[in-house]
């Protein structure tokens, strides 16, 4: 074995088996550019006990519009999160510490049947997360938005959706068909999954097809916060406006990477200019640390766009920063 996990120091939180929870491997032990590549060097779920909070990959991009390619972002996110290390001082807490984290792996979907693919994903979501584990999923097109707010729904009934994206993707159809990547909003809050009252879109940008875009949006309840608002508003303004839209309300984070600039993030499928920073996006989530967030999603980063890693690195932070939010009620 090349991996050497941290032991965590004495009087250490226990994970759900009543161990300590074993954290990434020691990088004064071994190189960070060594040993497996899961995320930030955590251990797999085959190799510990049990786990609270669940990092797993959906290589899934059949429902692409434009360019192809996110099925690969699990695999470059991973080898991006090396740098990752286990103290979080914007939030000052060490989230691999709080609680048992792990990489669950991937789970393999159809590439050729959408639909029989949406299925798999709900359950393998469904049974990764039993009846308590809370699951950071790394993608994947934003199609698996949707099977991922189903199994949310069966535990917590309707969530506060804040959905940070270039584009509303909540559109009706596309090309006729009614899931893709532009459609997962539309649908889930079609079928009730989504407390609408309480969520928003943020980073929203670019052209559209007409104002009926905003307007169905609009029309579905969800508010935004468009990335223009980014020049012009303070950004604490922006997470008191995010935090009281979203109230009390059990949270689900989605993040299309392509709310960042082109610059911030080149490896994805539809970039648009004038996006977001990586700074920015981190300090609004990091501005989330106290709200009820149960789970979240990372999507659209497709490597062979990708340069230096730039894209990986920003989704690996981001990553990061929503596993240290999650882990707040751990605290």
């Amino acid at each position: 074995m090349t991996t050497s996990p941290e032991t965590p120091p004495t009087g250490s939180p226990t994970g759900s088996s009543g161990a300590p929870p074993v954290g990434p491997v020691d990088a004064t032990r071994i190189p960070r550019y060594a040993g497996d590549a899961t995320f930030a060097r955590l251990p797999r779920l085959t190799d510990v006990p049990d786990a609270d909070v669940l990092i797993w990959g959906v290589p899934f991009d059949s429902g692409v519009s434009y360019r192809p390619g996110a099925r690969f972002g699990p695999g470059h996110v991973r080898q991006s999160s090396r740098l990752l290390r286990p103290y979080h001082p914007a939030l000052d807490v060490e989230p691999f510490a709080v609680s048992q984290v792990a990489d669950a792996g991937d789970v393999g979907v159809n590439p050729f049947d959408l639909a029989a693919a949406i299925r798999a994903i709900e359950d393998a979501a469904r049974s990764l997360s039993g009846t308590r584990r809370r699951l950071i999923t790394i993608g994947g097109d934003h199609t698996i938005a949707l099977p991922l707010l189903r199994v949310q729904h069966e535990r917590h009934g309707p969530v506060a959706v804040l959905h940070f994206d270039a584009h509303l993707d909540t559109w009706d159809t596309y090309f006729g068909a009614p899931y893709t990547h532009g459609t997962p909003f539309r649908r889930a809050g079609e079928e009730g999954l989504i407390d609408l009252s309480h969520s928003t879109h943020v980073g929203i940008r670019g052209p559209l097809y007409s104002r009926l875009d905003l307007d169905e949006s609009e029309k579905l309840g969800f508010t935004a916060v468009h990335a223009r608002d980014f020049a012009r508003q303070p950004l604490d303004d922006i997470i008191g406006r995010v935090r009281a839209r979203l109230g009390d309300r059990p949270v689900y984070v989605s993040v299309d990477i392509d709310v960042l600039d082109p610059a911030h993030a080149p490896g994805t499928g539809t970039p648009e200019a004038g996006g977001l920073s990586s700074r920015e996006l981190l300090e609004v989530l990091r501005g989330l640390d106290g709200l009820n967030l149960v789970g979240a999603d990372v999507v659209e980063v497709a490597p062979a766009y990708d340069h230096a890693e730039i894209t990986g690195i920003a989704a690996a932070h981001v990553t990061y920063d929503l596993l240290a939010v999650l882990q707040g009620a751990g605290r």
